[in-house]
């Protein structure tokens, strides 16, 4: 099944009964960038916690085809989240220098995420986006 018909995190925060397991489950979503609350899974994107543009010009543009996709495809690191398609479009390729969750409470996992999937894919970070980044970790509790 093709990654857009299932949300990442595999199961809505509240399921409905019955939900067909061939199709986006059923249910209510809550986006954690920006805490809205959604019934109808076509009201999400999915969204490259570093977008691939982002990663492209942080040294992917050096990879293999198949390291790419795997980056663009990857349900393990952090790198893919269902969030408001709203949000989505307003992140577009942007790192945390140029954008963050406006649901600040996110901002930790946030960062620990944009880091993690920099750091497993080996993928550079600017300076500005490195002060982005502890801006964003000096929330964390």
């Amino acid at each position: 099944m093709p990654i857009r018909h299932h949300p990442p995190g595999g199961r809505p925060t509240h399921p409905a009964a019955g939900s067909s397991p061939a199709a986006a489950p059923a249910g209510t979503w809550t986006s954690p960038y920006d805490n809205k609350v959604f019934a109808d899974a076509r009201q999400l994107g999915i969204d490259h916690m570093v977008p691939t543009a982002a990663a492209w010009r942080s040294g992917a543009d050096t990879w293999t085809t198949a390291k790419r996709r795997q980056l663009a495809n990857d349900l393990v690191h952090s790198q893919l989240i269902a969030v408001s398609a709203a949000s989505n479009r307003s992140k577009g390729d942007k790192d945390p220098s140029s954008w963050r969750p406006p649901a600040t409470d996110y901002w930790c996992t946030y960062a620990r995420a944009w880091t993690d999937t920099k750091h497993v894919y080996g993928l550079a970070v600017t300076q500005i986006e490195k002060r982005a980044l502890i801006d964003m970790l000096d929330t964390c509790v």
